[in-house]
């Protein structure tokens, strides 16, 4: 009988260490000083609400606003107000962005590299300090230049290092960093994609899995088409031409498809991903353009409220939920997600 005694004591101690391994395992991921919450699914949303005549309203609170899913009203489990108002200083207790900035580097760019990296440096320095970048460019393959950091001279020299390459894996490249890199991050997200959107060597990923990727992401997506177009002429002239011009001269891809087919198709996908995730899309074809571009975003980066909430609907069935936001003011304009698909983290 004592040694049967002993034997449920030296198991019992067994178990309570195991269960102690356990819990010690099952502490959430972190990421600096956030706390990554695997176990609920906070859907968070960019609003900019502007007026009638297309100026930003600022002050607004939390109780004027009212969230709707499919038709039902969500309770606001998260509020957030733009981060300069009126010129103002930022709110030193609002959460930093992080901004994945994607850099297409393919053979494609390889007269606009110069221009390109001009352009990135600017854009990060048009950010808040405490805002975090993370500099990828790809083209057959990715390269992560920098994990998200705020460190200026970091993100300089990843900025710098970008070298052109062949191929261009642009479905791959998002597909990895909407489902690996900031699926892990928190607080407010955005991804700004400089690329001229022709896809000639991903595999794996499509266009249609990186939208619905997008959908169920809660990072909003800032598409710039930058024209490579005319790089593709055989004629020492190189013309190039806009965005209307696609139908020109017959220039084909290095997958022997009509340069025309491939733009036109690039140019709807980069629209949708703006469209999906409440982003912004935006073609340019110089260097003054693309820092434009890039200052745009930036406005719009601090000029958003972030609102989120808990959908009380926890079915998984992969359909797209309508989302629709309301503010009790009259005659303004909400630019938010129309829709977005349930994914529990």
């Amino acid at each position: 009988m004592k040694r049967f005694s002993t034997l449920l004591l030296f198991l019992s101690l067994v178990a309570l260490v195991n269960v102690s391994a356990q819990n010690q395992n099952s502490k959430p991921d972190t990421i600096g000083d956030d706390v990554v919450r695997v176990d609920t699914t906070l859907v968070s949303l960019p609003v900019r609400i502007t007026d009638r005549h297309g100026k930003l309203l600022p002050g607004l609170k939390q109780g004027q606003f009212h969230i709707y899913e499919d038709g039902v009203e969500q309770e606001i489990a998260y509020f957030e107000p733009p981060a300069i108002a009126n010129n103002a200083s930022p709110d030193a207790t609002q959460k930093p962005f992080t901004v994945a900035l994607l850099l297409d580097v393919s053979d494609s760019t390889e007269f606009k590299l110069a221009q390109i990296q001009s352009a990135a440096l600017a854009f990060i320095n048009l950010l808040r300090p405490g805002d975090r970048v993370m500099v990828v460019a790809f083209d057959q393959r990715l390269q992560v230049l920098a994990e998200a950091t705020n460190d200026r001279k970091v993100l300089r020299e990843a900025i710098v290092r970008t070298r052109t390459g062949g191929g261009t894996s642009l479905y791959a490249a998002l597909d990895s960093v909407i489902n690996q890199r900031l699926s892990r991050a928190t607080g407010r997200k955005a991804i700004v994609l400089l690329t001229d959107g022709v896809d000639t060597s991903s595999k794996g990923a499509t266009a249609e899995s990186t939208v619905r990727a997008a959908q169920a992401s809660d990072a909003t997506i800032y598409p710039v088409q930058y024209n490579t177009y005319g790089d593709f002429a055989d004629n020492s002239s190189r013309e190039t031409y806009g965005a209307g011009d696609f139908g020109a001269m017959a220039h084909q891809t290095k997958n022997g498809e009509p340069a025309s087919e491939a733009y036109r198709r690039a140019t709807l996908y980069l629209r949708l991903l703006a469209d999906k995730t409440s982003g912004y899309f935006q073609y340019t074809d110089s260097i003054k353009n693309l820092s434009r571009s890039f200052e745009r975003i930036a406005e719009q980066l601090r000029e958003q409220y972030t609102l989120g909430y808990y959908p009380k609907n926890k079915t998984v069935d992969g359909a797209q939920r309508l989302i629709k936001v309301q503010v009790g003011l009259p005659k303004v304009t909400v630019r938010t997600r129309k829709s977005y698909i349930y994914k529990p983290r």
